[in-house]
């Protein structure tokens, strides 16, 4: 399967509009999983500026120390997907409060660098935008690459009872994390993205998949 025709079996599978399914119930294929991260990786900036001035360099030549597991990857991908429904039906308070909740998940492990929890951050993000239509795949003479485009996103429905389920599987993940008062640091967003709140409000930015 070439990259294209995987990212795209990848959003489908992510699909939870229409449905009634919870978002925990459609497993990702280790491949769905891998195409999400490849892209989070092509958009993860070589520096960070975090809102205390402080730096976050990220060596681009040490992917796997950047990257996370698998099965951490799937379950961020799986908020990112709550966070992008929560937008597509205009939830935005509860898109930021599934963002704050995943990223605190993750700080709870104390197991991960800066670095890791700006990639975290990003492959959420990452999956906002595809499934929101934010991210397009182009071929520049046979090259792929990753366009983020700030242009009007596609009109995507969202009924009434979609929207109050979306909104009941984000409390119940809420409810299931650390309170917020747990991370005595501020957790770095993804780059481009106001903090904290998982939004995919970015400039358009070309970026070369490598």
């Amino acid at each position: 399967m070439n990259t294209r025709a995987g990212v795209l079996a990848s959003v489908m599978a992510l699909s939870l509009m229409g449905t009634a399914v919870p978002a925990g119930a459609q497993e990702l294929s280790e491949h769905a999983v891998r195409s999400f991260m490849e892209y989070a990786w092509s958009l993860t900036p070589q520096q960070f500026s975090k809102p205390d001035g402080s730096v976050i360099v990220i060596d681009k030549n040490k992917k796997s120390e950047v990257e996370v597991p698998l099965d951490v990857a799937r379950d961020v991908i799986k908020a990112g997907r709550l966070s992008a429904h929560a937008q597509i039906c205009d939830l935005r308070d509860d898109q930021v409060l599934n963002h704050r909740a995943m990223m605190r998940r993750e700080e709870a492990k104390k197991k991960w660098t800066q670095q890791n929890l700006v990639y975290i951050s990003q492959l959420h993000l990452t999956t906002v935008m595809l499934l929101t239509g934010r991210i397009k795949l182009v071929e520049k003479e046979g090259d792929k690459e990753v366009v983020v485009d700030e242009k009007k996103e596609p009109a995507q429905t969202c009924s009434d009872e979609q929207r109050k389920k979306v909104k009941e599987m984000i409390a119940a993940y809420v409810a299931a994390s650390p309170p917020p008062n747990f991370a005595a640091a501020e957790q770095p967003p993804a780059a481009g993205a106001p903090v904290a709140t998982g939004s995919t409000s970015v400039p358009e930015t070309t970026i070369k998949k490598n």
